[in-house]
This record gives C-alpha cells, sequence and structure tokens, in this order.
C-alpha cells in the first residue's frame, strides 16, 4: 500500500481549498496512493480575529465534505482531512473535526478534536467547542486505522489507547504552529509515538501563516520514511505492514507493558 501525506496551505476561500485539494487527491492516485491525508483545519484559514470558525464551519454532510467525497469516490482513495463542523446552538465557535472518507466516498469517520491548543499563549479553546469521546479505530482492508489531531500528540495515552485498540496507523492532521523548539518538539514526539507503540504514523501538517510544515511519515522503528520542507508538497511511502510485526519481534515493548503496575495513570 502508498499513503500521501498533502503538506498544504489555506486560505479563507473554501472553494479554492477543496479544489486545490482535489488536485491533490488526483496527484497522488497518479502516484499509487491509496490514502491521502491533509492538515488539521484545511477548510478555511480563519486566523484573523474578525472571522469566526462559526462563520465557516459546515456541517460533515456539508458542501465541503461531499466535493472531498466526490473526489474520493472518483479517483477510488481514501481520504483524511480537517474541517470546521458546525456546533448546534453556537454560531461562533466551531468543532475542530478530523473526517475519514473511504474509496466510495463514504463518511468512516468524524473525530472531533478532545485536547485543545491551549499552549504557548495561543488558546484554541476561546474558538473550538472540544470533542467528548475519543475515537474508534477503522478497520481498512490495508489495516487497522486511528486519528489523532496536532496537539493531542502530546498525550501519549491517546496513541496507546488506540494502539491498543488495534491500530496499525495513525493518521494526524495538523496545524502546528511555529515557535521556540516547536518544530524540535514536533519531530521528536511524532518519532516517539510511533517508536513506543510499534506503529506507523502519518502526519500532514499545514504551511505558510504560522505553520511550521514538517510532515513526515514515520515508521515503527522511528525512520523518517519521508519528510517535507516548508513549501507545499506532497510525500508518498510505500507501506510495508509486515514491518510492524517484524519490527515488535525484536522489540515487545508493547506486549512487554505491566498495565497492573501503571493502573491508576
Amino acid at each position: 500500500m502508498k499513503v500521501a501525506v498533502a503538506q498544504l496551505s489555506s486560505s479563507i476561500d473554501k472553494q479554492a481549498n477543496v479544489e486545490k485539494a482535489k488536485k491533490y487527491i488526483t496527484k497522488a492516485k497518479n502516484s499509487g496512493a491509496d490514502f491521502i491525508v491533509f492538515p488539521e483545519l484545511y477548510m478555511a484559514d480563519v486566523l484573523s480575529p474578525d472571522i469566526m470558525p462559526g462563520e465557516v464551519a459546515e456541517p460533515v454532510d456539508g458542501p465541503f465534505v461531499r466535493s472531498l467525497a466526490d473526489s474520493a469516490r472518483e479517483h477510488q482513495i481514501y481520504v483524511v482531512c480537517g474541517i470546521y463542523e458546525t456546533a448546534p446552538h453556537d454560531t461562533q465557535r466551531a468543532y475542530n473535526t478530523t473526517i475519514f472518507l473511504d474509496r466510495s466516498g463514504k463518511l468512516l469517520q468524524a473525530y472531533r478534536k478532545t485536547h485543545l491548543y491551549d499552549a504557548f499563549n495561543f488558546n484554541e479553546s476561546d474558538t473550538i467547542i472540544p470533542g467528548s469521546s475519543s475515537g474508534d479505530v477503522i478497520e481498512t482492508e490495508f489495516g487497522t486505522v486511528g486519528l489523532m489531531v496536532c496537539y493531542e500528540v502530546r498525550f501519549p495515552e491517546i496513541c496507546r489507547k488506540l494502539a491498543l485498540d488495534g491500530a496499525d496507523f495513525i493518521f494526524m492532521p495538523a496545524a502546528w504552529a511555529a515557535g521556540l523548539m516547536k518544530e524540535d518538539h514536533w519531530q521528536t514526539i511524532l518519532k516517539t509515538r510511533a517508536i513506543e507503540n510499534t506503529i506507523y504514523v502519518f502526519a500532514a501538517d499545514q504551511v505558510g501563516n504560522i505553520f511550521s510544515g514538517r510532515s513526515m511519515i514515520v515508521d515503527p522503528m522511528g525512520v523518517i520514511l519521508s519528510g517535507a520542507g516548508e513549501e507545499e508538497s506532497l510525500i508518498i511511502s510505500e507501506i510495508d505492514i509486515d514491518r510492524i510485526k517484524r519490527v515488535r519481534e525484536k522489540l515487545p515493548s508493547v506486549a512487554d507493558r505491566k498495565p497492573e503496575l501503571y493502573s491508576t495513570i
């Protein structure tokens, strides 16, 4: 199987953003990809204080997702993308939601980000409503998928739960803001989540604006199979699912856990 990670910038123009996404879906499929992962909140750039997420948000069956679903169906490719999801009874705030579409365009999961980025002098909770439940793993013909979003990578419990539930791959849309030590944290933590759970991690970051880029694909031993720089790009890797089994034979850290010793965590 092949996985493509699209590192893109977003604008306030949702139609322009979805048209660019469709071009990258075509490019990914032409390169033989079975999955493509887009960044967090790719639907629209609403960094301006004059625009609230609720003003651009859509339901998960709205026109933005329908356009992606049409392209997924046309190209027979799985699509993961971050959107602003409409929140009932709140016209200003929205959910930070990641949608996962199958090859037919069917919505497999809409995961609402639970851990919001209230750190480094940024307060995501001012404009975003947190999700109230962790996501379930999703079975595909290639392997089992878990979804995480950006800041959630700093919480090892999330990834560990998905791994224990059977995830082979973590698809992680992100809008990782640049800043002091931030790029170093990004690479270090992504590799750590892959190594400690012996799984693949696919991280698609926004680029431009305040975002750092540096999207990457990391294998179960922590090897960066493919990485992007500071520009828009599409990175693609051939994924060997049996690599997980081989790594776990050498490094059985997940099997060697003693959960009875840390049951209070």
